[in-house]
């Protein structure tokens, strides 16, 4: 999974939300379906992002408590 592509990709759905501070909920199955890759490729390049400092991952505190990732 080229990392570039992933986040520019979960960059651009972050902006484009609607929500008060951009965020967004993301279904690793859907994207990986959308790249046609393995679901396991999307979480670990996803990971790799998070470690890197390009994107914060946040659990909501009111329910349903979705994982949501957001832009530094």
């Amino acid at each position: 999974m080229d990392k570039e592509t992933l986040y520019k990709r979960v960059q651009a759905m972050i902006v484009s939300s609607t929500k008060e501070p951009k965020y967004m909920a993301l279904s690793t199955v859907k994207i990986a379906d959308l790249f046609r890759v393995k679901p396991e490729e999307i979480e670990k390049t996803l990971l790799e992002l998070l470690n890197e400092g390009r994107l914060k991952k946040e659990k909501l505190p009111d329910r349903p408590n979705y994982e949501v990732y957001l832009l530094p």
